[in-house]
């Protein structure tokens, strides 16, 4: 698949890290360094513009490394970018340590999935199928 982008950062475009990895590593475009307190949030530029063919997504996801080394995760994870947004891609980042993070400019910050998706629509009911779950939910089987 080939996704039309415009890379206005300082950084090479984004990249799978080995072969057969699902996500594309993200870099932070920075002109400084931002600090992220413990249980604070900031927006992150990448300085990357994207084209998402219709019926596609980006997912933006944590990478796994900052998340248990660190404490560092994309809040809305995953987050979606749809396929008719046409502005910077920028990463919502929290930091769920007790120290203070120094994002850098050039650092790898998440992860970018390509996925497919369907469009959804309603049909309106009286009733559903039954289950032999039914309407349990939320560790309803009390199994360890």
């Amino acid at each position: 698949m080939k996704i039309k982008i415009i890379n206005r950062s300082k950084h090479k475009l984004p990249e799978y890290s080995t072969e057969h990895a699902a996500g594309m590593d993200i870099r932070a475009n920075l002109d400084e360094d931002i600090v992220l307190e413990p249980m604070k949030r900031a927006l992150v530029k990448t300085g990357l513009y994207i084209e998402i063919p219709v019926g596609y997504e980006a997912q933006i996801r944590p990478r796994s490394g900052l998340a248990i080394k660190k404490g560092i995760t994309v809040l809305n994870s995953p987050g979606t970018i749809d396929a008719d947004y046409r502005g910077e891609v920028c990463i919502i980042l929290i930091n769920l340590s007790e120290e203070n993070f120094v994002i850098k400019d050039g650092e790898r910050i998440c992860q970018m999935v390509i996925s497919s998706h369907e469009k959804a629509e309603w049909v309106q009911v009286e009733e559903l199928v039954q289950t032999e779950r039914g309407e349990g939910g939320f560790g309803h089987t009390g199994k360890e």
